[in-house]
């Protein structure tokens, strides 16, 4: 991704309120669900992440590399994750339905 894209997602962002929010029990095959669910509908989410300093990174970082989504911005405990929509499934058409 470029830094022009990078910079439009940033101000796109900006008016957005954390989504998902990783509390005391931190990154949870729950939680990293929900993301990948927020993800697949929205593209661009907020993350607010409540540990310290090292463990934010640490829990970004996995975020980051389970859900294979790109990193946008990361303030405090606040981080801004992009990742493209997937392409629609097309349907098989077998033919017409009988009832």
């Amino acid at each position: 991704m470029n830094s022009a894209r990078k910079k439009q997602l940033k101000a796109q962002a900006h008016a957005l309120k954390p989504v998902i929010i990783v509390g005391q029990s931190g990154l949870t095959e729950s939680v990293l669900k929900e993301i990948e669910i927020t993800l697949d509908t929205h593209e661009l989410i907020k993350i607010k992440i409540r540990a310290d300093k090292e463990e934010r990174n640490q829990i970004r970082d996995q975020i980051i590399a389970d859900t294979q989504a790109e990193l946008i911005q990361s303030i405090g405990q606040v981080v801004v994750i992009y990742r493209r929509k997937p392409e629609p499934k097309a349907e098989k058409n077998t033919g017409p339905r009988r009832r």
